[in-house]
């Protein structure tokens, strides 16, 4: 046995490692890392207004003002998809002391052709503090003014046409209104 070879073995730990790696590859053939990788483009997939009812106060929790924002109804519609917000899912907010809310949304859309897509939707809101007020008396407020962003995962069946929205990453940015939320959704390219 070589020299090196038994420094390896005598390693231990670093044996399963060592002999996992493959053999080093000529200098010419190993792929170089560029600076930057691609920056991925934002392709439009939907619009989705949803319908919600009145917040339901939990009250404070730890750190935190909890509150469940009961999902109604609504509809969306994009180039490849379109269907309705079924009632029954909520978001479930946390609204910390500097007026973030953290939001966990949960609900179901059903396409025209009648797949059920399950959503769980995390994001954020925030902005001055006189503009999320404004949004807490349920005026109307230019979407610039705020911050509202979600990063929706979505459940559907392999064999669904719309099994894409499962294997893709997406981002929406939001706009919160007295009796809705409106989300562009885009597909993380």
């Amino acid at each position: 046995m070589d020299e090196d070879r038994r420094t390896l073995i005598s390693g231990g730990a670093a044996l399963g490692v060592a002999a996992a790696l493959p053999a080093a590859l000529p200098a010419a053939a190993a792929p170089s890392m560029p600076d930057r990788l691609p920056v991925p483009p934002l392709l439009f997939a939907f619009r989705a207004t949803i319908e919600i009812g009145t917040p339901i106060e939990l009250g404070a929790s730890g750190d935190a003002r909890k509150r469940v924002i009961p999902i109604t109804g609504g509809s969306f519609a994009g180039p490849d998809i379109a269907g309705v917000v079924l009632s029954g899912g909520a978001d479930w907010q946390s609204i910390r002391a500097d007026g973030t809310a953290d939001i966990l949304a949960r609900y179901t859309l059903r396409a025209t052709d009648g797949t059920p897509i399950s959503v769980v939707n995390p994001g954020y809101r925030h902005g001055p503090a006189a503009v999320i007020a404004q949004l807490g008396r349920g005026e109307d407020v230019d979407p610039a003014l705020y911050y509202f962003r979600t990063t929706p995962q979505f459940a559907v069946a392999d064999a669904s046409p719309h099994a894409w929205l499962g294997r893709h990453a997406f981002v929406c940015t939001a706009a919160r209104f007295a009796t809705r939320v409106v989300l562009d959704c885009y597909r993380i390219g």
